[in-house]
C-alpha cells in the first residue's frame, strides 16, 4: 500500500476517533436516554468489584433483560470503537497503551459522573469499559492483519506479471 493511501486511512481513523469521542461524551454524560436529565441529590458510587454485575445478573427477571443487557454488555460495546480507532489514529498501538487509555477514559467519565451527580461511579463499569476497549483493539489487530495479507497478495500478483 502506498504511503499516500496509508496517510489517508490514518486521517480517516483520526476523524472517526474524534467523532466517537464526541459521541461517547454526549452519550455517557448528557444523554437523557439513561435518565441523565437532572442532577441527583446524593453521590452514588460502587467500589466493590463485581457487585453491580452480580446484582444485574441475579435480578435480571426483575430489572428486565434490556436493563441487564445494556448494563453488562452495553458498557463493553460502547468502548469497542475506542479500542479500534485509538491505535488507528494514534502512534500508540500497543496492547498496554490500549488498556491504559481505555481505563483512563472510563475513569474520567466515571469520575465526572460522580462529581457532577449525573450518574454513579462504578468500578464494574471501569472493568467492563476496559474490556470493551480491549475487544476493539483485538478487532483492530485482526483487521490490520487481514488488510496486510490482502495487500501482500496484491503485491505478489503484480510481481509475478
Amino acid at each position: 500500500m502506498s504511503f499516500k493511501r496509508n496517510k489517508r486511512i490514518r486521517f480517516l481513523g483520526k476523524i472517526l476517533f474524534v467523532l466517537y469521542i464526541v459521541f461517547i461524551i454526549y452519550f455517557l454524560i448528557f444523554s437523557d436516554w439513561y435518565g441523565r436529565t437532572g442532577e441527583m441529590e446524593e453521590y452514588h458510587y460502587n467500589l466493590v468489584l463485581f457487585k453491580e454485575i452480580k446484582r444485574f445478573w441475579n435480578y435480571r427477571e426483575q430489572v428486565g433483560m434490556f436493563a441487564m443487557f445494556t448494563n453488562l454488555f452495553g458498557n463493553v460495546i460502547i468502548f469497542m470503537p475506542f479500542g479500534f480507532f485509538m491505535p488507528m489514529a494514534s502512534k500508540y498501538r500497543s496492547f498496554f497503551s490500549t488498556v491504559f487509555y481505555s481505563f483512563g477514559l472510563s475513569l474520567c467519565v466515571e469520575t465526572f459522573q460522580l462529581i457532577t451527580k449525573v450518574g454513579s461511579f462504578d468500578v464494574d463499569d471501569l472493568l467492563l469499559n476496559t474490556i470493551g476497549g480491549l475487544a476493539g483493539y483485538v478487532m483492530f489487530v485482526v483487521c490490520a492483519a487481514v488488510r496486510r495479507r490482502y495487500v501482500n497478495r496484491k503485491k505478489n500478483r503484480y510481481r509475478r506479471r
